[in-house]
């Protein structure tokens, strides 16, 4: 039984083309994306390059200690701002000097006063604020809406550590997709699972330790997989569209670099057992983990993947499927529900913002109640010791 034919080089596109002015390009753009480390970004080290949406950006910090996220070329010659001198009131090119503050306003232009550049030329800007030890942009119009208040992100009652995971050489929905694919867990991570017993093959896994799984929409947009054992344990997590998985004790953010690459970071949040609020809990003790493939600069099939966890073997499947994924080419069966509903999905909030609407996943209310993503449950799981993501929380 099928659960969709296979898709169009069409529709392949909608779906994976991230820069500005493509429908999705357009909808990712509502939202606000992790894009760096704070730690970054110092006073002897205040620029960055960075590239988000196909968009080639540099983060700096001025010297009255304001962030500013503007288009790499200056507006002049387009010479790299990468290399500008940060002062006061912004950041000046190192090619002539042209001063830009963080909202993108051309202050001066040496070696003359240019009035009619001055007011009529603007550095392409952005919207940028640092939060839980990582630094945040928005590239979509204004009004930006707050961060996502999300329960993982906001709550004070615990503390959370920072795992920045080698970039993916790959589209960013096909890491998404993953993330709708349960069934894949108990065949692709059966060497992290089994808690000492052995599969009966290699093929099924620990599929048979499954009874179902289904998925459904919660009341704040999230996707939800729910996966029910032969044991009776079940295990829900959802996907905060578009790019967050939450699972366990972490949250997995995959911002879109390009069409091509993907920014991977994990963020692990672990609630104080006697609810107390804690000082340090938007200050993440920060991890770096190595390259997963023999040659970092290479892709498949020039280098070979170094399995030796699930995040390794995760980054193996999305990146052998190529650069961007010939979906045309693929045979979905039944147990593709859960991406089948995710392409769905995306196709609809891209249709909502083409008529001008905010799509699931933003919220205008700056004094929006913490949102509930199911972590207590999650943690529960792990201290529990009955889940097999219990055994692989910190990888998975």
């Amino acid at each position: 039984q099928k659960a969709e034919v296979m898709l169009t080089k069409e529709e392949n596109e909608l779906l994976t083309q991230v820069g500005p002015g493509t429908p999705a390009g357009t909808l990712l753009r509502r939202y606000w994306y992790p894009v760096s480390l704070a730690q970054d970004i110092t006073d002897d080290s205040p620029t960055k390059f960075v590239r988000v949406l196909g968009e080639d950006l540099v983060i700096f910090k001025d010297k009255s200690g304001r962030l500013g996220l503007l288009a790499d070329k200056c507006s002049h010659r387009n010479a790299s701002l990468v290399y500008g001198r940060v002062e006061e009131r912004g950041i000046s090119c190192a090619y002539h000097g042209w001063l830009y503050d963080c909202e993108g306003n051309i202050l001066e232009t040496p070696p003359e006063i240019n009035e009619a550049i001055t007011k009529s030329v603007k550095q392409r800007a952005y919207k940028i604020k640092e939060h839980i030890g990582l630094l945040f942009a928005y590239l979509g119009p204004d009004p930006a809406p707050p961060l996502p208040p999300y329960d993982t992100m906001f709550r004070k009652d615990g503390t959370r550590m920072v795992r920045v995971h080698p970039p993916l050489n790959c589209n960013w929905f096909q890491a998404m997709e993953n993330s709708m694919d349960p069934a894949h867990l108990q065949v692709l991570h059966q060497e992290f699972i089994g808690r000492g017993r052995e599969p009966v093959n290699t093929t099924r896994g620990y599929t048979d330790d499954v009874e179902d799984f289904i998925f459904y929409m919660t009341d704040y947009g999230g996707l939800m997989k729910k996966r029910t054992y032969k044991n009776g344990m079940i295990d829900q997590h959802p996907v905060l569209f578009p790019n967050i998985l939450r699972q366990g004790s972490s949250t997995q953010f995959r911002t879109p670099i390009d069409d091509t690459h993907t920014l991977h970071i994990r963020m692990h949040f672990y609630p104080n057992a006697d609810g107390s609020e804690d000082p340090n809990a938007f200050d993440p003790e920060i991890l770096i983990d190595p390259p997963n493939k023999t040659d970092p600069e290479k892709d498949h099939p020039f280098t070979k993947f170094i399995l030796h966890d699930v995040n390794s073997q995760d980054q193996m499947a999305w990146e052998t499927q190529g650069p961007i994924t010939d979906r045309t080419a693929e045979h979905l069966s039944y147990s593709d529900r859960g991406v089948v509903m995710l392409r769905r999905i995306m196709k609809e909030q891209i249709q909502l913002v083409h008529e001008g609407k905010d799509p699931i996943g933003v919220f205008r209310d700056a004094n929006h109640p913490i949102i509930d993503t199911n972590i207590d449950e999650g943690i529960a799981q792990i201290t529990s010791n009955r889940s097999p993501e219990a055994s692989i929380v910190d990888n998975k």
